[in-house]
């Protein structure tokens, strides 16, 4: 797959842009943005913008012939004034641009963060492909999150880094591409920093640069730095920062170690033999790396330290004189042990962190005023069917934390804080005594978002049953287990209670269990017409206290 790829890159960018089977379309660029008319399902067009024979931009989109599902947009303002041309390459099918391709002045769809697929609370891009979550930063008092973006369609591909910006973690506003492909590659994933020190050149300890490092993918596979001074504009350094490892090395993770006083730069890098690796650098200027060390994962289908990698330190239950630090791959299950700046040495290994499905890519925000270590990860919420103009999402912000137990240090998971302020029509429950012939606690409560809060006492109890708008979830307390659909997840009770939290959107389910040390994500699309709550047990069972709101939107 990837030998096809980097194929078809090569293609796009080396055949002539006046081949004979193709259409164009010459226009004076006057309105900020141009309109496309995007069929789900069409047939596939790569489209070359070009000012004087030069490729100036890239993509392929399924242009409308007749039906049109939603408009794609291409931001052209920087092109005001200018000529250019916008020309179909490779196709028998010949279309009539000048009746598909508009200049507009508003970049808008019909119904857009109203549609009923859409998650209420959690992030999802606007229009298009969203996957993995890039360069989390807290940034000139504004929390800024890049994300893997296709804006042309709603299936993976021509990879931009999408960007959005909060003040609170919740409420996201996005903002036009920060990433476009170029001529060394599409723009694959990476991470953020802000240079406090001036040590890039670009800023100024007082007005300090916000850089950006990302892979310049299917082509070069090299790895690239943009900065800028405003959070809005970015500009790219003309050659790349780090020349390619191997086909395939990729989203770099750059931190600032205090210790060592230099920048370190995590790579994910596949050796010989399908051998996953991080591979260690560090630089003083965040343009000129050294390589230091390599950290191996599994091989082949193992997929233990495989690409996406995310480091970082946390202090094991909040005591500044014990630190960790923690090595991630793409799928979150990770390593702790020692950093020098240099080296990571693992005290132990392969250690998972989530139990649920279509949770992938997480990363975490650099800088947050509050010296939290906040996660967001990609969430395959799968809402791309029909005429959706959008798909995917990302999940909730979680604090993480390290927390000593009987097996180790273990990361644990918090929501963080923040959400509390989409809570509305709070109910509380205080102890309630549950058997076999109980009415449901839950009867009278009926949302399509929830936040679901409940401890519950095990002595007694066989079996607990959930019942989330369709999705049944079972807890059995002798095996210790969550049963969910095809799943069984290993969930220990302690002292004969069990702590449950769960985020109920349109889009699935967030579990959080034993004070944040089991954290269920889980895919869930739900009928819209059922919002109904149900719990019973089997043997008996005591809820010390059961609190459920309805969670507003973030859309509004």
């Amino acid at each position: 797959m990837k030998n096809l790829l980097i194929v078809s890159f090569l293609l796009m960018f080396h055949i002539s842009i006046y081949g004979q089977n193709s259409s164009s379309i010459e226009l004076l660029i006057q309105k900020p943005y141009l309109q496309i008319p995007v069929k789900n399902g069409g047939q596939m067009q790569r489209v070359h913008v070009i000012e004087n024979g030069h490729v100036l931009h890239y993509f392929s989109v399924e242009i409308a012939d007749n039906q049109t599902d939603w408009f794609a947009y291409l931001d052209v303002k920087k092109w005001i004034g200018k000529r250019l041309v916008f020309k179909l390459m490779d196709t028998e099918r010949q279309l009539d641009l000048t009746s598909k391709i508009k200049q507009v002045d508003e970049d808008t769809n019909a119904q857009q963060y109203t549609e009923t697929q859409r998650g209420k609370f959690h992030f999802s891009p606007k229009r298009g492909w969203n996957n993995d979550p890039n360069g989390l930063i807290y940034y000139n008092g504004e929390y800024h999150m890049f994300y893997q973006h296709n804006p042309y369609g709603v299936q993976w591909g021509n990879m931009h880094w999408g960007h959005a910006v909060s003040k609170d973690l919740i409420h996201w506003k996005d903002l036009p591409e920060a990433l476009y492909p170029d001529s060394l590659g599409t723009m694959f994933s990476g991470s953020a920093i802000t240079d406090h020190l001036g040590k890039s050149g670009f800023g100024t300890p007082k007005n300090p640069a916000m850089l950006l490092f990302y892979t310049a993918a299917e082509n070069t596979w090299t790895q690239g730095l943009a900065y800028s001074l405003d959070g809005r504009q970015f500009e790219k350094l003309k050659d790349p920062i780090l020349k390619k490892v191997t086909n395939g090395n990729r989203d770099p993770k750059v931190i600032w170690h205090e210790a060592s006083k230099h920048w370190v730069m995590v790579l994910y890098v596949e050796e010989e033999g399908e051998q996953h690796s991080m591979f260690f650098y560090r630089s003083k200027d965040l343009k000129q790396w050294e390589f230091t060390s390599k950290f191996l994962g599994g091989k082949k289908n193992d997929r233990y330290m495989y690409e996406c990698p995310e480091f970082f330190e946390l202090a094991v239950d909040d005591n500044a004189n014990e630190k960790k630090w923690v090595l991630t791959g793409g799928n979150s299950q990770y390593a702790i042990g020692s950093f020098d700046g240099k080296t990571f040495i693992a005290d132990e290994e392969r250690i998972f962190s989530q139990m649920g499905r279509d949770y992938y890519a997480a990363q975490t925000f650099n800088h947050d005023p509050k010296g939290r270590r906040i996660e967001i990860g990609w969430w395959r919420t799968h809402t791309g069917g029909g005429g959706s103009k959008f798909n995917q999402s990302m999940s909730i912000p979680m604090e993480l934390k390290l927390r000593n137990t009987p097996r180790g240090a273990r990361l644990v998971r918090i929501p963080v804080t923040e959400l509390e302020g989409l809570r509305s029509n709070g109910q509380h429950l205080k102890s309630i005594a549950l058997s076999k012939s109980s009415q449901n606690p839950l009867a009278a409560l009926q949302s399509e978002t929830a936040e679901i809060r409940f401890q519950l006492d095990t002595k007694n109890t066989e079996i607990l049953y959930l019942n989330i708008r369709g999705l049944s979830i079972q807890y059995h307390v002798k095996e210790q287990e969550i049963v969910l659909e095809n799943m069984r997840i290993h969930l220990p009770v302690k002292d004969n209670k069990q702590d449950f939290i769960i985020y109920v959107d349109r889009t699935g389910i967030e579990l959080f269990s034993n004070q944040g040390e089991v954290f269920i994500p889980y895919n869930y699309n739900f009928e819209p017409t059922n919002t109904q709550y149900k719990i019973h047990v089997a043997g008996q069972a005591v809820l010390n206290s059961l609190s459920f709101y309805e969670l507003n939107s973030i859309w509004k």
